[in-house]
Order: C-alpha cells, then sequence, then structure tokens
C-alpha cells in the first residue's frame, strides 16, 4: 500500500483506544452508513479456527478460480503489504483502489468510535459489493463470534479449521472456550464443516450446532479425506474422487484441503470435479512450509534447503513437529523468532527433541517479537542466540551431509523474512 494512506490509517486506529475490542455494533453502525455493503455479496464461505484458517481459503479461491468463478478473498494478517488482505475478484487490490476506500470510509466514519480491524473489514465489504464476483471467502480475524467478519448475516457455509490453545487472554484458557469462541459463526440453516479436531472440541461445537440450528459435517462422520497412494481421497455422501497431493506441503494440509472441499459441496456450488483436482494442486499461501530460493538461502551451501513457515502456538508446534519427522534423512536446524504474548515453551516442546541446532532470533523489524533471551528460556536452554535470521543461517554448522532449516514462530517474522528474501514477493502480488 502506498504512503499515501498510512495517515488514514493513524487517524482511524486513534478512534478507539482498544486495538482489539471484539463487538459487532461499532461495525454495524458504520456499515449501515455505507449501505450495508455486508448484505450485498455473493455466496460467502466463512472460515474460523486457530490454524490453517489461510490455507483453507487458499484452497477455497484456487478451487473455486479453477471452476472459472471470480472470488473475492479476505484474510488476515499481512506479510509484506497491507494490500495483501484483499483479493477483489481475485486480484490483490490496488494502492489507488485502497486509498481511495480507505479514505471514503473515514469521511463516512465521521470519527465515532472503531477499531482499525472493524475499518479494515468494512474496506473489504464496500470493495466487495462494488465488483461482481461468484464466490466470497472470508477468514476470522480473531476468535469469532465477536469478530467484525461476523457481521454477515447468512453465509452459504461456515468452516471450523484446527483449533488449538492461542490468544487466550482474549478467547480463553480452554480448548472447551477457544471452541465456543469459534462456533459463534455458526447460523440457523447454514451447514458448518469442521475437519479433525479434539474430543472436547467435536463435543463443544456440536452442542452449539444444535443450539443454532446449523447441519454440522464432520470429518470422518460426515466427510473423509484419506491419504492414498496418488495424493488423497475425498468422500462424502454425494460420493467419492481422487486428488493429488495438496500443493501446500505438510499432512495437516489434507485435512484443510479437505474442509475446503466439503464446505464448497456443502454450499452448493457447482464445482466440476476437475476444478477441485486442479485447485487442490495449485492452491498458494505464502510462509505456510514454503521453500525460499532467494538471498537468505543464498547464505546456505548449495544442497542444503530453506523453509518458512508462520506457525506460532502449541497447535503448529505440533504440525511442525510431524513434518519435521519427515525430514529425518537430513539434519534439521530450526530458527525461532516469537512474539510476546505466544506460548513460547507450548510451541517449541515438541520441536525441540527433533532438531540438530536451534537458533533463537528477534528481527528489528519483528512487531512485538519476544527476546532472545526469552525464547532460550522457553527453550528449556537449547537455543542458542542468533540473534538475526542472517547471523543464525551464517553460524549453523556446515560439517556433515546437506541439511535442511526452517525458519518459523511468527507471521510478522515471516514478513521481515519474505522481504529480505529479495524478489520472492513479485510473482505473490
Amino acid at each position: 500500500m502506498s504512503d499515501n494512506t498510512d495517515p488514514v490509517l493513524a487517524r482511524l486506529t486513534s478512534l478507539h483506544p482498544r486495538l482489539m475490542d471484539l463487538s459487532l455494533d461499532r461495525l454495524r453502525g458504520l456499515l449501515a452508513k455505507l449501505g450495508n455493503p455486508e448484505q450485498r455479496l455473493p455466496p460467502i464461505i466463512h472460515v474460523a479456527g486457530t490454524n490453517g484458517k489461510g490455507s483453507t481459503c487458499a484452497f477455497l479461491r484456487a478451487i473455486g478460480e479453477a471452476a472459472g468463478m471470480r472470488v473475492h478473498v479476505f484474510t488476515s494478517p499481512h506479510l509484506v503489504r497491507f494490500n495483501e488482505r484483499f483479493r477483489v475478484a481475485g486480484q490483490i487490490v490496488s494502492d489507488e483502489r485502497l486509498n481511495a476506500t480507505m479514505a471514503h470510509i473515514e469521511a463516512v466514519n465521521a470519527s465515532a468510535p472503531i477499531t482499525l480491524f472493524e475499518v479494515i473489514t468494512a474496506a473489504a465489504f464496500h470493495m466487495f459489493a462494488n465488483e461482481p464476483a461468484d464466490l466470497c471467502v472470508l477468514e476470522v480475524g480473531l476468535g469469532g463470534r465477536g469478530d467484525a467478519t461476523n457481521v454477515i448475516r447468512a453465509p452459504a457455509a461456515t468452516a471450523i479449521t484446527s483449533i488449538s490453545l492461542d490468544h487466550k487472554e482474549l478467547l480463553g484458557d480452554t480448548l472447551a472456550a477457544i471452541a465456543m469462541e469459534k462456533a459463534g459463526i455458526m447460523k440457523p440453516g447454514v451447514p458448518v464443516i469442521t475437519g479433525a479436531q479434539p474430543a472436547e472440541v467435536i463435543e463443544t461445537l456440536l452442542r452449539h450446532a444444535a443450539a443454532a440450528g446449523a447441519p454440522a459435517l464432520l470429518r470422518d462422520r460426515d466427510w473423509r479425506a484419506e491419504p492414498a497412494p496418488s495424493g488423497f481421497r475425498f468422500s462424502d455422501r454425494a460420493g467419492s474422487f481422487d486428488l493429488p497431493p495438496p500443493s501446500l506441503p505438510g499432512a495437516h494440509q489434507i485435512d484443510n484441503a479437505g474442509i475446503a472441499i466439503a464446505a464448497l459441496r456443502a454450499a452448493g456450488l457447482a464445482i466440476p470435479a476437475a476444478a477441485f483436482t486442479a485447485g487442490v494442486g495449485r492452491a498458494d499461501w505464502p510462509a505456510r512450509m514454503q521453500r525460499l530460493h532467494g538471498k537468505l538461502a543464498a547464505l546456505l551451501p548449495p544442497s542444503w534447503e530453506l523453509w518458512l513457515d508462520g506457525g506460532h502456538n502449541p497447535g503448529a508446534g505440533l504440525a511442525l513437529a510431524e513434518h519435521l519427522r519427515g525430514w529425518a534423512d537430513r539434519p534439521a536446524h530450526v530458527v525461532v523468532g516469537l512474539n510476546q504474548a505466544k506460548d513460547g515453551a507450548g510451541f517449541l516442546r515438541p520441536i525441540v527433541p527433533l532438531v540438530t541446532t536451534l537458533w533463537a532470533v528477534s528481527e528489528a523489524d519483528q512487531h512485538a517479537s519476544m527476546t532472545v533471551e526469552g525464547i532460550i528460556a522457553a527453550s528449556g536452554g537449547v537455543a542458542r542466540p542468533g540473534p538475526t535470521v542472517i547471523e543464525a543461517l551464517r553460524a549453523m554448522p556446515r560439517q556433515g551431509p546437506p541439511a535442511r532449516v526452517l525458519i518459523c514462530g511468527s507471521l510478522y517474522l515471516a514478513g521481515s523474512v519474505l522481504t529480505a528474501d529479495v524478489g520472492l514477493m513479485d510473482g505473490l502480488l
């Protein structure tokens, strides 16, 4: 986004004292002044969860576009450019259009109290309502029940991806409490699709679905996604078909791809089988087990691999640990930069036993980063001080067979890394 919008964002940020305030009334008032654009959108699939939301949205978009649809997508946070949050009919919004939209919303809001995320959500709805499309994919920003995206009344389907402990200060300190917040996106008569979940989460979601009158479609009960020699097989009551391996690496991506397929089918959208195949095989989502090939990778020996993942909570730590087990053929070095508010020990606990070396880093431009000393403590003293990504990459022991390096722990760190890996984002945006 251009510098022209920065003063607008600064002024809007000052209108409400809290960065996060889970309430819908302020946004409803602003949307009414804008002519209720949230009521003039194409069929919506609303996605909540702790881990996997962004990947599921990426599969939804890729499948929809493979079917010839024009797809709006609203996601958060961004990695490098603010514009990444908004895809209008398949295209990242231009600086010119976003600047004009933000200025218009600021004028319409007329200095009323509003949070920045509520303004951003209003901007997405306003742009989406003014551009024809066939599908709208909305990712929940935080929680579900009180999230700004939950002002929508009747989505075509809702989806809840993997739930784990995160944002405990806002959503609760148990899986059941967090699941209840996520379940707040359920709507009467609207199918809700959920993937693999702990038993207590399933119990909570089913109870809330029954109370809301939302038909629940559970993995391994109402739909299945099972690994197969050529990829995986999806099946539901309407039939089954084989698909290629998901383009996003990691065994957990079969769950996310399956949720996307089940949601599109439950929404009643006309998606040909070929579009499911094409979409699953070409979905793209940066910083989700993404192989890097740029300037940072050049700091390592040519035979080494450099990977990036934005995972940052205990559930993501478990998923990354499973991926690291698949890397047993090579030494694995992990570079970690965490945020202050995160459960660093919970994230690192499953990872620590699987690494050759662990490095703690804190980049100067990484928002709210945990100190290097804090990360070392969270690792039980195992991590070494980077103290930056570049210094960690240069300090890794080169002896022995070719190795793999994984940078992880924060989406803010991921944005910093992508910026440093010159040229990497050119094809993305």
